[in-house]
């Protein structure tokens, strides 16, 4: 993981992508398929070529969001959970769903000693739709000032 960061990094923050959908067959029936790439004016651009979300069909996937380039960017982690739930609450408003439809999280920590906080920022943004959940120690994420990183999945109404 540390080496895609690293060549994501590398390669040099991306301009803002636009939106890109492709209309794919389904290899098992033959349906088609709509997956879209997007990013969101309202957050920070990707600081390497991904996009922020891709949607197919009735789920979209957010990559791992942290508090780089927010003013929580070297806060504690409690601080940086809330920057990266108002980063996922815009997005969810731009696709006009809300945390109800959170299906999965993946939440990379580079310190279990704050994990009570952690929890308590995780259960108010859940409001009562608990998801299912990874909570994963690492050594290091790819800046000093970042200690959680959150991936999400939703569903989204076809």
């Amino acid at each position: 993981m540390k080496a895609l960061v690293v060549a994501c990094l590398l390669a040099g923050t991306v301009s803002s992508l636009p939106v890109v959908a492709a209309d794919s067959p389904n290899p098992r029936n033959g349906e088609r398929s709509m997956l879209s790439r997007m990013n969101y004016p309202t957050l920070p651009e990707p600081a390497g070529p991904y996009s922020v979300s891709v949607r197919h069909n009735g789920t979209l996937y957010l990559s791992g969001i942290t508090a780089f380039g927010t003013p929580a960017q070297g806060k504690d982690i409690a601080t940086q959970a809330e920057a990266i739930f108002s980063q996922i609450q815009r997005v969810t408003q731009a696709e006009g769903i809300g945390m109800r439809n959170l299906i999965k999280v993946t939440v990379f920590v580079t310190s279990m000693d704050d994990i009570g906080s952690l929890r308590a920022v995780l259960s108010k943004h859940y409001e009562g739709s608990y998801p299912a959940s990874s909570l994963i120690k690492v050594a290091g994420l790819f800046s000093p000032d970042v200690n959680i990183e959150i991936e999400a999945v939703f569903a989204v109404p076809l």
